[in-house]
């Protein structure tokens, strides 16, 4: 195989791998984010008893909205609209997306 093609094929293995890597810690960064959440909506936003609702497994855009509006002071709330506006609009993204990628059920590991 000649050099260029060689040094092709690494140059795509490395971006991929370096993709994979920037996903990771994008999903790090938004569990990080997330992890505020946890005390009250359960560990991963899977709450226990119901009060307050599982977040784990909701619809993304939902979500961003809710989150929107207790920030807006849209949405009634005793203690959501002191969370939501410590965060900016990407960061709400973020949680959102995070949550709405976690399965509802507990694993059992």
């Amino acid at each position: 195989m000649p050099v260029r093609w060689r040094l092709r094929a690494a140059s795509i293995v490395l971006c991929t791998i370096a993709g994979q890597a920037h996903a990771q810690g994008t999903d790090t960064a938004a569990r990080s984010l997330a992890a505020t959440c946890f005390t009250c909506h359960g560990t991963d936003g899977r709450s226990v008893g119901g009060v307050p609702p599982s977040l784990a497994g909701r619809d993304r855009n939902e979500l961003v909205q809710q989150m929107k509006d207790f920030k807006a002071g849209r949405r009634p709330a005793t203690i959501m609209q002191q969370h939501a506006r410590g965060y900016t609009d990407a960061q709400i993204e973020q949680i959102a997306g995070y949550f709405a990628a976690v399965s509802p059920a507990q694993s059992s590991r």
